[in-house]
């Protein structure tokens, strides 16, 4: 209803807008729902939800997001509160800050990298863990509790 006093609460992980194959798109986009895009798009995408690049699309962008898949090719950085997957046919020139990263085989990844893995996304603020300390510690743990 248009000009209702009620908001609607939008469902994050719900894909709300497609661009289409056929649609060429220039400016911000600013979504509270996740988007799929499969055609052009030329300007910087806000999305609080996942946004998903098709394997015909082509983006010119920088992309804040929760989660991001890259099927298509993307110019521009990346910034995600969680993973970023670049599939076999993805690829992807530019910067990207995520909490994590995956790349199958025949992706292109052109750029460097940050990961945070601090609650929260904030930067500087991870514990820095040593693998094979706390693999030890752990096991030394069990140990001493009867080894379960």
């Amino acid at each position: 209803m248009i000009g209702s006093s009620k908001t609607r609460r939008i469902d994050a992980k719900t894909t709300d807008t497609l661009i289409g194959a056929s649609t060429i798109c220039e400016g911000k986009i600013m979504s509270e729902a996740s988007l799929r895009i499969e055609g052009q798009l030329n300007g910087d995408i806000e999305c609080a939800g996942d946004i998903t690049i098709g394997e015909n699309a082509v983006v010119q962008s920088n992309i804040y997001a929760r989660d991001v898949i890259v099927a298509g090719k993307v110019k521009g950085n990346i910034h995600t509160k969680g993973k970023l997957i670049v599939t076999s046919s993805g690829v992807l020139v530019g910067n990207i800050d995520v909490r994590s990263f995956i790349i199958q085989e025949g992706g292109i990844f052109q750029g460097s990298s940050a990961m945070n893995i601090a609650a929260g996304g904030e930067k500087g603020s991870a514990k820095v863990i040593d693998a094979k300390a706390h693999k030890q510690q752990k096991s030394e743990q069990q140990a001493a509790s009867g080894g379960n």
